[in-house]
């Protein structure tokens, strides 16, 4: 009999969820009628058009701003990335000099580095 009444407990919880998402999408829907009666003039919808219309353009650069964001930090990491896998194969071929020794040629500061990489990202935003 318990069980019963659990059952009985959990469907109607389903159904009042299900009521209640129900109610909050008809008063979204009021809302939306409400708003859009209030906008009966065509200048004042010009000028929400134009409104969106500039949302729209501010929210594409974000989006390509975060793109070009993205591409660059990977870019950054690549040349990390492909540097030692060029000295890890030449050091495979056994030509000269050997991997220890670009090891302690390419050891640069740190200062340098970060100078080598802003140059790189300057290049890559310049392209």
């Amino acid at each position: 009999e318990k069980e019963i009444w659990n059952r009985e407990k959990l469907s109607l919880q389903k159904s009042l969820k299900q009521a209640d998402a129900e109610l909050s999408k008809l008063r979204a829907e009021l809302r939306s009628e409400a708003f859009l009666r209030e906008l009966g003039s065509d200048s004042e919808n010009a000028v929400l058009r134009r409104i969106y219309g500039k949302y729209l353009r501010a929210e594409s650069f974000r989006k390509a701003l975060i793109y070009q964001k993205k591409y660059l930090l990977l870019l950054l990491g690549g040349f990390q990335e492909c540097e030692e896998a060029t000295l890890a194969l030449i050091a495979r071929m056994g030509g000269q000099p050997s991997y220890t020794d670009l090891e302690i040629i390419t050891h640069h500061s740190k200062g340098f580095t970060r100078f080598r990489s802003a140059v790189r990202v300057s290049i890559a935003i310049s392209r």
